[in-house]
């Protein structure tokens, strides 16, 4: 049964090197989006630590919204959707797969690329180090919700405009939690707290999006 999750997911990083285009652009577009900010609001350094987490954050989670496309657009448009779904094995695995593809080729990179933009912003080490293990524990819950709406969406006509109206307002709780846990740490509060619902966020959207995101290809198939 988890031969099915491994060859999904060989193909679709395979398919992912292949098209590493897409993967670079993604990285292209968090990169250029942090570093607009700081022409925007000044060189001042203050100022500029204390809107770091939330500029990188929203870039990171812009550029996550920017690839959901790529989930199941190819299959459905070559038919291995279908055959996947006719498949007897279980299509939360393979979903599973896909996402997990997702994660490592589109928030893995961005995870990687965020202390060198954190630098720009002269943020502590320390706080780098906080902004990278919310990046590590959050990106896979925008992975997963929005592959339940790149699900839910595929195949309608402007559905790239009404994925982001469906995922975006459910990203916001992720982006509050993920940005304030580097406030809270140079508060000296601790960002304990936001790491641990994000980690708890983090469990429940990988015990139920995968159930979700297979019923609505199926109901989109249908």
């Amino acid at each position: 049964m988890l031969s099915v999750f491994f060859e999904v997911l060989r193909r679709d990083l395979l398919l992912a090197w292949r098209n590493r285009a897409d993967v670079m652009v993604t990285l292209a577009f968090f990169t250029i989006v942090a570093c607009l900010f700081p022409f925007g609001v000044g060189a001042e350094p203050n100022l500029l630590r204390t809107i770091a987490p939330g500029v990188l954050w929203v870039a990171a989670l812009l550029a996550t919204l920017l690839s959901l496309h790529r989930l199941f657009a190819q299959d459905h448009t070559d038919g291995v959707l279908e055959q996947l779904l006719l498949s007897p094995e279980p299509a939360v695995l393979w979903v599973l797969a896909k996402v997990l593809a997702h994660w490592l080729t589109t928030a893995v990179p961005l995870i990687a690329a965020a202390p060198l933009l954190a630098l720009l912003f002269d943020m502590e080490q320390s706080a780098t180090g906080v902004l990278i293990l919310s990046l590590a524990l959050g990106t896979p819950i925008l992975s997963l919700l929005g592959a339940v709406g790149a699900a839910l969406t595929l195949g309608l006509r402007g559905g790239g405009m009404l994925l982001a109206l469906l995922v975006l307002p459910l990203f916001v709780p992720i982006l509050i939690f993920g940005a304030g846990a580097v406030d809270a740490h140079l508060s000296g509060t601790g960002a304990a707290a936001h790491l641990l619902l994000l980690g708890g966020g983090s469990l429940a959207a990988l015990a139920l999006a995968p159930w979700a995101c297979a019923a609505a290809l199926r109901i989109a198939v249908e």
